[in-house]
């Protein structure tokens, strides 16, 4: 796995959430990446207003765009379908958003997670 450090950062946030969240995403990449003998790749970069967080992967790409962050739709034999889910739920407690999508150019996925940073922080709702 690669990491492309977007330089140093402190956000307010949930770090256990976001730990769960992060988790989650690069466990989906290297599920993915196992397929095809291919690479995971993460990093993140500072941009006006808020923070992009990615995780790419090599792998098979996506197939069922539609339903990636239905509860309880998986396309894995032992998948629960929550994990997805729970990690947009994650995002949007702290004011960000969730995409996934197909890359460009290549085969593979990649997530983007974008999360505020600056004055205007979300107050945070914990998750039940």
């Amino acid at each position: 796995m690669e990491v492309s450090s977007g330089g140093s950062l402190t956000i307010a946030a949930d770090g256990d959430q976001l730990d769960q969240l992060l988790i989650n995403l690069v466990r989906n990449a290297a599920d993915a990446a196992l397929e095809t003998g291919g690479g995971v790749r993460v990093g993140w970069q500072r941009q006006p207003g808020h923070i992009e967080v990615w995780v790419e992967d090599d792998g098979p790409g996506l197939s069922d765009t539609e339903n990636l962050f239905v509860p309880f739709f998986t396309t894995k034999p032992n998948g629960t379908g929550v994990g997805l889910a729970l990690s947009r739920q994650i995002a949007e407690a702290h004011g960000g958003t969730l995409i996934l999508e197909n890359r460009l150019g290549g085969r593979g996925g990649v997530a983007r997670l974008r999360l505020p940073v600056g004055p205007d922080l979300p107050t945070l709702r914990r998750l039940r």
